[in-house]
């Protein structure tokens, strides 16, 4: 990822916030067959290893897991709010007229070698985890030991879990740190003008992330 260092986000917490916040992530990985790519939920252990510890699983039809067990390295893609910046919002646009459109985004990639695993009683974990994690607010949230039991046992011998300990974390929070603080304000104060709820939640991370 293209990393000016205006942009560039080190800090651990803020990080795992982010990949906490994003509810599918890309998985991307190469092989023989070239670049594979899919979109899963994952869950984040903070405190397993340097970085912290991806969790996910596939289906067992998709191929990409046999790359992941071949020991290939992985990029994981953790998307946040994005929005387009009108020239307009800069008054610097009325001073001397040298502005264009940009995008402004939150993104974090996560690297590492994965583990492949279909042990049926850590595959249970994980699906019981990840559903917890997605159900956690709903007034009455589902559990998985509400599925009949056989459903549910050849539900997890159709899939294939991975573990994905991080190597490598990169995070690019590009808000307008470049640009002057009246420029800043202007595109937080066109954002905030947005009938789009993205665009009002980039204006927002823009308040408190700068």
């Amino acid at each position: 990822m293209y990393m000016p260092a205006a942009f560039r986000q080190d800090d651990l917490a803020a990080l795992h916030r982010q990949i906490a916040a994003c509810r599918l992530a890309t998985v991307v990985s190469q092989g023989p067959s070239g670049l594979l790519a899919s979109h899963l939920p994952l869950l984040l252990v903070a405190d397993e290893g340097e970085f912290g510890t991806l969790y996910g699983h596939f289906a067992r039809a998709n191929p990409q897991w046999q790359e992941l067990a071949n020991g290939g390295e992985v990029l994981t893609i953790f998307s946040g709010p994005e929005a387009y910046v009108s020239p307009a919002w800069y008054p610097a646009k009325a001073e001397h007229g040298k502005v264009v459109p940009t995008w402004n985004y939150i993104a974090v990639h996560a690297r590492g070698r994965a583990e492949v695993f279909d042990d049926t009683g850590r595959l249970l974990a994980l699906v019981s985890r990840l559903s917890a994690h997605h159900e956690a607010g709903r007034a009455q949230p589902w559990a998985v030991g509400e599925a009949p039991q056989d459903y549910i046992d050849s539900m997890l011998r159709a899939i294939v879990g991975f573990a994905l300990p991080i190597q490598r974390l990169d995070g690019k929070w590009k808000l307008g740190q470049n640009r002057s603080a009246a420029d800043q304000a202007g595109v937080r104060a066109g954002l905030n003008t947005s009938l789009d709820p993205r665009d009002l939640e980039l204006a927002a991370r823009m308040n408190n992330d700068r």
